[in-house]
């Protein structure tokens, strides 16, 4: 859709970075899931999940090569293909910086406040 693509508030890159995400299942129980990115924003990330997470749902988000922490919420949970979903989380605040990136895309930025 070109209007979505318009509408992004940061641009999404294909990007590959291992993650862990810790949350809690629909049922209630505990998960930690090693994972990789498909692609990422200085919004979010599009990841593949095993464990079935739901909309609106919190996680935690680590990410392997730096040890960066953040919370995002489930913002997109895709069809299971191959035993994983794809599944869009949103950070609660841009974090560009999260993916260590030497030169990230430029509208990746944030303005000081």
């Amino acid at each position: 859709m070109p209007n979505a693509i318009a509408e992004r508030r940061s641009q999404r890159i294909p990007l590959d970075v291992p993650l862990v995400v810790k949350g809690r299942t629909g049922a209630g129980q505990d998960f930690r899931e090693e994972t990789f990115t498909l692609s990422a924003s200085a919004h979010g990330v599009l990841l593949a999940l095993k464990t079935g997470v739901a909309l609106g749902q919190k996680v935690q988000l680590f990410n392997r090569r730096n040890w960066d922490e953040l919370e995002g919420q489930v913002v997109y949970v895709g069809l299971p293909h191959a035993g994983l979903i794809r599944v869009g989380i949103e950070f609660e605040q841009p974090a560009p910086d999260f993916w260590s990136l030497a030169v990230p895309p430029a509208d990746w930025s944030t303005p000081e406040t």
